[in-house]
């Protein structure tokens, strides 16, 4: 646990950690959660200090079996119930294809949509809408509430189909209704 603070300390002066150039031995796993809300715990107690989950986020991975915290000398599991980020704020400004759509994740990390950082619309419990915007690798943040009612509030139609433009990119919702 020492080691990966120190790294996790040591990538947050400069943002997210190339944890893609890393591959240690998988080391087991360590009793972290992320729930869906955004919140982090640790053995079932909030991590209420905003900078160690900031820390822990920049060392943060998916792997096709599952999310890690990463450093070059080890690899441990952790649990996430939805998405690892929540974005939290959207900014936009322009219109049509020349718009650009910015978000704010819970970890102060800030994203333009477009075909980097791609948008992404899935159903939930009940036919609920999940929107979903990617922060890097496969890596992706779930929209929160009062971002998801300004992204519905950006939607336009375009050949039939509802959705939102960024970064000249078309990221469609759903068929539009007649």
């Amino acid at each position: 646990m020492k080691a990966l603070a120190e790294a996790a300390k040591a990538a947050s002066s400069r943002g997210p950690a190339p944890v893609h150039l890393w591959n240690p031995e998988h080391c087991g796993e360590i009793d972290i959660v992320i729930k869906a809300d955004g919140s982090w715990l640790y053995r079932g107690s909030p991590i209420e200090r905003p900078a160690l989950v900031k820390l822990f986020s920049t060392v943060l991975r998916r792997d096709p079996d599952g999310y890690v915290l990463v450093t070059p000398v080890e690899k441990l599991s952790i649990t996430v119930e939805d998405a690892p980020f929540l974005a939290v704020e959207l900014a936009s400004e322009g219109e049509g294809p020349d718009r650009l759509i910015r978000f704010r994740t819970n970890v102060d990390e800030t994203l333009d949509a477009g075909p980097d950082n791609p948008l992404k619309f899935e159903e939930g419990e009940g036919g609920a809408f999940k929107p979903y915007v990617k922060v890097r690798g496969d890596l992706w943040a779930l929209l929160a509430r009062s971002a998801v009612y300004d992204l519905v509030d950006l939607a336009e139609e375009v050949d039939g189909r509802l959705g939102v433009w960024s970064r000249g990119a078309f990221f469609p919702m759903r068929e539009a209704v007649a």
